[in-house]
């Protein structure tokens, strides 16, 4: 099962239950047979291993999730992810519980209410004898147990539950194949839900945690551990909601933010490991456009903190030539001291050097060549980094 860890942030999960131990269930020989029968078992009988209590009989309109384990969040090294909002994979045990099929009023082919903040949505429910969801039971609903991104599966696709739009009711039911291995539909594509569980990602807002939905970025907001927050009397008529049944689970999301500087200076030393690997592994694209790669030397590092709980580690250099000389910068994550090289971009001629905008995901490069100076810009998005355009001065040579 994958497992994965914040590098630059904190966090941890205030588990107050957890799931009761069982004694294994023996199975007792039949009257007729004698000590030493060993004759076997009829071939209707259950294997010891998929003997045990049954659970509660389901009450209409809902679906049992057993009591297992749930990969809550997205690990470290999963796109897209959200570092301060988002666990990094930590395994949390809940107990068994019931999930409405579709939002309420979780009927098939009816609109879902919405326009309800979070206090009357759970009213709601309680006049139908169940509860508001909490959210790691909500992301369990969704992940199915094999903790899958999407309810689907692994990989993207925005024609199963129409994601990639602004939310809009749609009828519960029309699409088919939106749906979890637990048999919960319609998680996304539609409304977002309200759930029972505080905003705990670092903030002094009173904010609730809400799940599902839908937006123009589908890849990001379609995942099961996708979450906003929102003001608890906040009436939209993109938010609705389902209800749970049984005991409550108490695991909740308890995410530390660390924000940093958004640009600080490594310190290079004599012989730096990590230098020297970055140095003798370059990315593709650098040994495609510098004319002697293996002379590419580091001469710069910063550490760069485009959101909270990420860091990114930059690394500036040149080739070591004087008429050919090419220079440009390298953008890594590490994992367990391990770089993964996310970008390279060309400075041209000159040695890099870095700034950031306004806003610390958008990476300016400045360098030059024999036309003029230039900087490209380097934007960072739910854990990915692309290179996007260059800008010269305006008086370059043609």
């Amino acid at each position: 099962m994958r497992r994965g860890s914040a590098r630059a942030g904190v966090f941890c999960l205030s588990l107050l239950s957890c799931v009761g131990c069982k004694k294994p269930v023996t199975m007792a020989a039949p009257a007729s047979a004698s000590a030493d029968d060993s004759s076997p078992l009829p071939s209707s009988s259950a294997p010891p291993w998929a003997s045990g209590p049954k659970p509660p009989a389901t009450p209409e309109g809902m679906v049992w999730i057993p009591p297992g384990a749930l990969v809550a969040g997205t690990p470290a090294g999963t796109l897209p992810r959200i570092p301060d909002q988002e666990i990094a994979g930590e395994q949390v045990i809940l107990k068994g519980f019931f999930i409405s099929i579709y939002a309420y009023p979780n009927e098939e082919g009816a609109i879902p209410l919405s326009n309800v903040t979070e206090e009357e949505a759970s009213g709601l429910c309680q006049k139908r004898g169940e509860r508001l969801c909490t959210e790691l039971e909500w992301e369990r609903a969704c992940k199915g147990p094999e903790n899958e991104t999407y309810e689907y599966g692994n990989h993207y696709r925005p024609e199963v539950c129409n994601t990639g739009t602004e939310p809009r009711m749609l009828p519960s039911g029309l699409r088919v194949a939106c749906r979890s291995d637990f048999g919960v539909r319609d998680m996304h594509g539609s409304l977002w839900e309200w759930t029972s569980s505080p905003w705990g990602r670092g903030t002094k807002e009173n904010l609730v945690a809400v799940r599902g939905g839908n937006a123009p970025a589908g890849e990001l907001v379609g995942r099961c551990a996708n979450a906003i927050g929102k003001p608890p009397d906040t009436r939209a008529p993109t938010i609705g909601f389902r209800c749970c049944s049984g005991p409550g689970n108490d695991a909740k999301v308890t995410l530390t933010v660390e924000r940093r500087t958004a640009i600080e200076h490594r310190k290079l030393t004599a012989g730096d490991p990590l230098v020297r690997r970055m140095e003798g592994e370059l990315p593709a694209e650098a040994r495609a456009e510098l004319k002697h790669p293996d002379t590419f030397r580091v001469s710069h590092s910063w550490l760069w903190h485009p959101v909270g709980n990420e860091e990114l580690v930059v690394f500036g250099g040149c080739t070591s030539e004087t008429v050919l000389r090419g220079c440009g910068v390298i953008v890594a994550r590490l994992s367990l001291d391990e770089p993964l090289v996310l970008a390279w971009t060309s400075s041209g001629r000159y040695v890099p050097s870095i700034s950031t905008d306004y806003n610390p995901r958008y990476l300016w490069i400045y360098g030059g060549d024999d036309r003029s100076h230039f900087r490209t810009l380097v934007t960072y998005a739910w854990g990915r980094v692309t290179i996007g355009v260059t800008e010269r001065n305006p008086k370059a040579r043609k």
